[in-house]
């Protein structure tokens, strides 16, 4: 997998955007922190849940349009559950996911690689899947792409 979203033993949620103009990258702060480690053995999956007032897009209009445009004050989560994970290969696993975006939820499979103790993995959304419209500014010369990028990587428990 090459993302070029390598961690070692650590968590970390990132999403990158595209607009017509240039890109942009939000990360999660307080869960690329916390020291949370990730069990995929026995019955109990991940449940990821993010505050979406947590991101960071690295500029103040970014990060105040990106938590406008997911309505953080009603939605203040955006959530991935796991609802099976397995082994393809010994580096390579496969999950399904459910991923809630302001109360929309969407199903996804997405490949993971075992990286330095962390799960990497990454999935190409839409804004659109969770009935949300990319924003525009100034008159819509400046406009988001309706494609994004989510990136995570999860402390793995190693037993």
């Amino acid at each position: 997998m090459s993302t070029g979203f390598y961690f070692s033993q650590q968590n970390a949620v990132e999403i990158n955007g595209w607009t017509n103009i240039n890109t942009f990258k939000c990360i999660n702060n307080s869960f690329s922190n916390s020291p949370n480690v990730y069990s995929f053995t026995g019955n109990e999956l991940p449940n990821v849940v993010l505050k979406v007032n947590d991101f960071d897009c690295r500029n103040r209009i970014m990060t105040s349009d990106f938590r406008k445009t997911l309505n953080s004050e009603k939605f203040p989560f955006l959530t991935i559950r796991f609802l099976n994970f397995y082994r393809q290969t010994s580096n390579a696993f496969n999950a399904t996911v459910e991923v809630k975006m302001m109360n929309v939820v969407k199903k996804y499979t997405i490949e993971f690689s075992d990286y330095k103790g962390s799960l990497v993995g990454n999935k190409r959304l839409k804004f659109s899947d969770f009935n949300i419209v990319p924003p525009k500014k100034m008159g819509g010369m400046v406009y988001v792409k309706d494609e994004l990028d989510l990136f995570f990587s999860l402390a793995i428990d190693k037993n």
